[in-house]
C-alpha cells in the first residue's frame, strides 16, 4: 500500500496553509481522493504531493496557476519528453523577460524617487530652513 498525506501533514510540510492546498485543488492541479464519512477526509498520494511541490516551484518561478498546471499536466502523459522539455524552457524564456522587465521598470522608477528627493532637498536648503517647505516658513 503506498504512502498517503493528510491535508495537515502536507501543509505543515510545504509551511502552507491547508485553504491553498484545497484552492490549489479547486484549480485542478491536485486530486486527493475521499475517505470517511461523507468523503469529508482528503487523502493525497505521492503523485498529489510531487504535484503540490511543483505548483510551489512554479510559484516561486512567478508563473502563473494555469502555466503551472500545463507544465505539470504535461508529465502525466510521458509521449514526448523533448517537447515538454522545449515547452518548460519557452514558459521559463518568457517569465525570464517578464522579470527582467520588471527589474528595468523598478530601477527607472527608483532613479526617478532618488531624483525628486535630490529636487527636494535642493528646495529645502535653498528656503534655509531644513525640513520645512518654502512656502510654510514664517514671513
Amino acid at each position: 500500500m503506498p504512502t498517503t498525506y493528510t491535508i495537515a501533514e502536507l501543509a505543515r510540510e510545504f509551511d502552507i496553509t491547508a485553504r491553498a492546498i484545497r484552492f490549489y485543488e479547486d484549480q485542478g492541479l491536485l486530486s486527493p481522493s475521499r475517505e470517511g464519512v461523507g468523503g469529508r477526509n482528503r487523502v493525497y498520494t505521492p503523485r498529489d504531493r510531487t504535484r503540490l511541490k511543483l505548483t510551489l516551484r512554479g510559484k516561486r518561478l512567478g508563473l502563473t496557476l494555469s502555466e503551472i498546471k500545463s507544465i505539470v499536466d504535461m508529465y502525466e502523459s510521458p509521449k514526448d519528453t523533448a517537447a515538454q522539455i522545449n515547452r518548460f524552457l519557452g514558459v521559463l524564456s518568457h517569465q525570464r523577460e517578464t522579470l527582467e522587465q520588471q527589474r528595468a521598470d523598478i530601477d527607472m522608477a527608483l532613479e526617478e524617487i532618488s531624483a525628486h528627493e535630490e529636487e527636494c532637498r535642493r528646495l529645502l536648503a535653498e528656503a534655509g530652513a531644513p525640513g520645512t517647505p518654502p512656502d510654510t516658513r514664517a514671513a
